[in-house]
């Protein structure tokens, strides 16, 4: 049954996220610590390189506590977890519809010009691309989440160069990429001002 998820050699958490590990099942109470496997799955793919191979997912099980298959049903479901190797920077551009309505398309034509297609990862192992469902920024729509940082009040121009900027190695910065604080109006509040610090 494992052998939809592909194997990429031995797996085991280093140190720091065994602390990391252990403080996220300290979150749920005694007998409930398998819901932690969510958290943990995510941190096997943080520490893997961006994807669940079939050796960590098979720590997170022996972790827990759990059959191989109970963490597989999780990991299959959700299509937070990637389980194949993907690029360095993955680059999710919503398509829900208030990104839609706002210029997605746009967005996602940006990242084809880039060189960049839909569910495939670039030759050089740098971008992956992938089309997703709500990421719930839609006042800042249209949006993408690449890794683990959300760019919001995308354009053609503007995401064009975050994909630059990350070619070169460098780190764009995250979050609305207008005159904005994250989700007030353009150009700063309009109500309430005497709050705003």
């Amino acid at each position: 049954m494992l052998d939809v998820i592909e194997s990429g050699g031995p797996f085991a958490f280093t140190e720091a996220n065994r602390k990391r590990a252990d403080a996220i099942i300290a979150k749920y109470p005694a007998g409930r610590q398998r819901s932690a496997v969510m958290g943990l799955l995510y941190l096997a793919q943080e520490q893997n390189g961006g994807w669940v191979s079939r050796e960590a997912l098979e720590h997170v099980a022996d972790y827990l506590g759990l059959t191989r298959i109970q963490v597989l049903e999780v990991a299959t479901f959700y299509t937070m977890y990637n389980l194949k190797p993907i690029g360095r920077h993955h680059v999710q551009v919503c398509g829900t519809t208030p990104c839609w309505l706002r210029g997605a398309d746009e967005v996602m034509r940006a990242c084809r010009d880039f060189g960049l297609e839909k569910g495939r990862s670039t030759e050089d192992g740098l971008f992956h691309l992938s089309e997703v469902e709500c990421l719930g920024a839609c006042v800042n729509a249209p949006m993408v989440q690449i890794n683990a940082d959300y760019f919001e009040d995308l354009d053609y121009e503007r995401m064009t160069a975050i994909l630059e900027a990350l070619k070169r190695g460098e780190t764009p910065k995250p979050g609305p990429q207008v005159d904005r604080q994250f989700a007030a109006p353009e150009g700063g509040p309009t109500t309430l001002k005497e709050h705003v610090k």
